[in-house]
This record gives structure tokens, sequence and C-alpha cells, in this order.
């Protein structure tokens, strides 16, 4: 059974969301900040704290490392712990790390993310080094289950400048990328028809997404670009297939969800950021529920 089988069933029992535990301690309430040792370890207490309010309505987590590694070693030890925490609590973890190296130093990477320390079931992936950056990663579909979501149609600024150039054999880079990964799926199929390895497709661009999402039925999408990026529910729903295929990440307006509300105590308590993290994801939950479902009735 590979990883994206058990992530099709915890959507289908919890729901579409992704939290990103994009975590910076400057996202921590002042009082958990001025109570921790260090940024590192109010990072990851408030992790923790995240983790226990949203994991029983969010399908997984997603963990970027470049917020870990700015805090030096004790950073990365943070990553590690929090990696571990949701893994243990019997969520799924996809590690943001964005590699896409070749050859030797591409197995190491992934020993390095699929074992160990640092071991995720799921890992984010460039893909524009070639399909040879891709092919190390595999090993650990086969031997372990493990799956990755690479970088197909983003939902940043700059995806312009390359994603969308046109082919001399029709269709945009970000079509190539994904064909590729098909090629992939049937090879590793997991038992709800979607290939181990995933796509990341931002949910920014509507007008694309129901083409993409035609076209690539046995890819499962991580979708980034909700909420802080201008994404909504409606336009996440159009990546999603018979509601499902798909997980939208949050970040921001989860972590920082405490901060928004309007009746924010003068000194919160360390408990009040957990219990707003989870009413957003509460909330973001059944907009996506109710949109997969109009979504799909219009279909």
């Amino acid at each position: 059974m590979y990883n994206i089988d058990i992530l099709y069933e915890a959507v289908a029992l919890k729901g579409h969301v992704c939290v990103g535990l994009d975590t910076a301690a400057d996202y921590l309430p002042p009082r958990m900040r001025r109570e921790s040792l260090s940024d590192a370890e109010g990072v990851l207490a408030y992790n923790r704290k995240i983790i226990d309010a949203a994991i029983d309505v969010s399908a997984c987590f997603k963990v970027q490392i470049a917020y870990y590694e700015a805090l030096g070693l004790a950073g990365l030890k943070a990553y590690a712990e929090t990696l571990r925490y949701i893994r243990d609590r019997g969520s799924l973890v996809i590690a943001d790390i964005k590699r896409g190296d070749i050859a030797g130093t591409a197995s190491r990477y992934a020993a390095a993310h699929f074992e160990g320390d640092f071991e995720a079931d799921f890992v984010t992936l460039s893909p524009y080094m070639g399909m040879d950056s891709i092919e190390p990663w595999l090993v650990y579909a086969g031997r372990r289950g493990k799956g990755a979501f690479v970088l197909m149609r983003t939902s940043n600024k700059g995806m312009k400048d390359f994603e969308y150039r046109e082919l001399k054999t029709g269709g945009r880079l970000y079509d190539a990328v994904g064909d590729k990964l098909a090629e992939l799926a049937v090879r590793y199929t997991g038992k709800y028809g979607y290939g181990a390895f995933g796509a990341v497709v931002g949910c920014t661009e509507q007008e694309e997404a129901v083409a993409i999402r035609e076209k690539q039925r046995n890819l499962f999408f991580l979708i980034p670009g909700y909420g802080a990026q201008g994404g909504a529910a409606a336009d996440a729903a159009l990546l999603l297939r018979d509601g499902n295929g798909g997980v939208v990440n949050a970040s921001r307006s989860i972590l920082k969800a405490w901060s928004s509300t309007e009746d924010l105590p003068e000194d919160p308590d360390n408990d009040y950021p957990a219990e707003a993290a989870r009413k957003a994801a509460v909330e973001m939950r059944d907009a996506l529920w109710a949109a997969a479902g109009k979504a799909g009735a219009s279909r």
C-alpha cells in the first residue's frame, strides 16, 4: 500500500486540509515566545499545540524545512521532532524540501528524508533537471510506499517565467511535467487509481484548473495558493476529482489565526492560539467540502 492511498482515505474521512507548519518564531503569541528558552523550542512547542488541535480535522501536515534551517542546528532538531510528533500521532507529513538534484546526490537526499531523523511520508521535488532527478526517490515508493509531490504548475507570481513556456510539440512546460508524472503513475499506481508521486498544482488560476484535472486524472494534487495567496475554496475544488484527489495547503491563515480574531485578549494564554487554529482549520475544511460538492454537481 502506498502512502498516497492512506492520504486518499484521510481526505475521505477528515477533509482536504493540509496544515502548513511553516512556523516562524514571530508567529508565536508574545507570551509563548517570552516563556520559551529559545525560538527553536518555542516553535516546536507551538507546532505541537497546532498539531494536537487540528489533527482530527486535517488530512495531513506540511513542514517547510527552510523555517527550521534558519534557526540553525536547534531549528533542525525542532524540524525532526515536529516530523516525529506528527507521525507518532498517526497523521501523514509532507516534508516541503523541493529537492531537484541527480544521481548519487539525489540518492543521499532520498535517504535523508525517507529514513532516519528526517523521515517523512512525502516530500516535494523539483523536476527541472530532468526525470533522473526523480528516479532515485522512486526506490522508496516501491520499498516503503513513500510518495512525493512534484512541482508542476505552482501558485507564485513567477510561475509564468518558465512553467508557461509554450512547447514546439504543443502545450506548456507544466503540461510536459504532468505527462511525465502520468507515465510514472502507470508504474506505481495505488489502490484508488492515483500514482504514488503526485503533483503540486496551485489554485490561483481558475481558468486552467478544470483542464489540468481532466487531463491528469491519475495524479493526486498538493494544492497551494489558498487563503493568503488569493485562492478560494471554489478554486481549489476545481482541482479535485470526485471530491478527492487533492489536499489544500494553508499555513499563515491557520498558524496566525489567533492574531486576526476580533476578540483577541491583550496577552493571550498559550492555549488560545491552538483554539483559533482549530477554528480556522474547521472553517476551511467545511468550505472545501461544500465547494467540492458543488464542483462535482456542476460537471
